[in-house]
């Protein structure tokens, strides 16, 4: 039997004399959780009608895609969310850490606000206040290595990339914490972004968060992973705003660069949901976001809406074009995704692709992308 919560956005802003600044997951305000625990290997546990053959207009066409996939490497994707359930029967064989091996003190990083609080608290207790200082800017730098989901959002969207790409490698990276400022959690965010891009061995970053205000320092990491290679997967929000204006710029989706690729969410008539931004020059394609069923914390499965889980969907198929074609660049993948995407005319005016993704003719698309004598054009 399910029951229906209502969880209120939490927005925490910070009023200067030149900005407000807002970082937050990019969901809707309604999740609605299964009371049943879950097994890994039930096949309805994690259905939905995005990667349901079923769903003719809104559909992915994943089995059709799985038809010509074949495996070829290993692609880790760095979840910088709300963290993970590492117990989760869906999600704890997929888990991937850079240090070591998985295990219960060691399946991610938490680089949200207070995350250090204790070692800062336990490594100045006795000290003098010189050695404090010293004791608090080195534990400002460490982390934790257990990113715990209290809040739902990361493991959900984890679960949809894993749904769409069963043996991808998720590494999931803390940055949020509903009590912190927007300043503090853009702090995380830009930690979380530096181990991501410096330190982890990644292949795609899914960022399904942001806010209005740009930062120089997230700028630089991003143009950094533009130079590596990674391909970064953003939400374009949910402000219903047309984020093409300057006034209602969407970050890190409106920085245009060539390696991110920013999503909106469409319903299962293939309409863009009412809450969602969109952009026909910086919205470059959209996903199923409303009513999508994933992981949750306890070994649950539930809905959530938003940009958020449209962007786990097309970093699912990034991955799988990752897998079977690794020597295709970020650049080439986001323009096999947009290229491939299936034609709406209600999204002419919406995203770049003027249309939805669709996991088959990317996979086919990224087939013909890899001969040498095929240019997308």
């Amino acid at each position: 039997m399910a029951k229906l919560f209502k969880f209120k956005h939490v927005i925490i802003l910070v009023v200067t004399s030149f900005s407000l600044i807002v970082v937050t997951p990019c969901y809707s305000e309604s999740v609605e959780y299964q009371s049943v625990k879950l097994s890994a290997t039930s096949k309805e546990s994690f259905a939905n009608w995005g990667t349901d053959p079923n769903t003719k207009n809104g559909s992915i066409e994943l089995k059709d895609a799985w038809r010509i996939f074949t495996k070829k490497k290993d692609v880790v994707v760095a979840v910088i969310d709300t963290g993970i359930d590492f117990n989760h029967p869906h999600l704890n064989k997929n888990v991937y850490v850079f240090y070591n091996t998985p295990s219960e003190q060691n399946y991610g990083v938490d680089f949200s606000f207070q995350a250090g609080a204790s070692a800062s608290a336990a490594a100045s207790a006795n000290a003098s206040a010189s050695e404090t200082k010293i004791a608090e800017s080195t534990a400002a730098s460490s982390y934790r290595r257990t990113p715990y989901d209290q809040h739902g959002h990361g493991t959900h969207v984890a679960g949809i990339i894993k749904t769409i790409f069963p043996e991808v490698k998720i590494l999931a990276i803390k940055y949020y914490n509903p009590y912190a400022s927007g300043v503090e959690n853009l702090n995380s965010t830009i930690r979380a972004l530096k181990y991501a891009v410096e330190e982890a061995d990644v292949d795609i970053i899914n960022y399904s968060g942001g806010g209005p205000e740009p930062s120089t320092e997230e700028l630089r990491l991003l143009k950094q992973a533009e130079r590596k290679g990674i391909l970064v997967v953003a939400a374009a929000g949910n402000e219903h705003s047309n984020i093409d204006k300057k006034e209602n710029a969407y970050y890190p989706a409106s920085y245009g660069l060539s390696n991110i690729i920013t999503v909106t969410a469409h319903n299962q008539n293939a309409e863009i949901l009412p809450s969602s931004n969109w952009g026909r020059k910086s919205v470059d394609i959209s996903a199923p976001g409303q009513n999508i069923r994933s992981s949750l914390p306890h070994e649950r499965a539930g809905m959530m809406t938003g940009t958020s889980q449209a962007t786990a969907f097309v970093t699912g198929v990034a991955a799988l074009i990752k897998s079977q074609y690794a020597d295709l660049d970020a650049k080439t993948i986001k323009e096999v995704i947009i290229n491939s995407a299936q034609r709406v005319d209600k999204m002419k005016d919406k995203c770049v692709a003027a249309g939805i993704l669709s996991a088959n003719r990317a996979l086919v698309r990224a087939q013909q992308g890899n001969s040498k004598s095929y240019a997308i054009k």
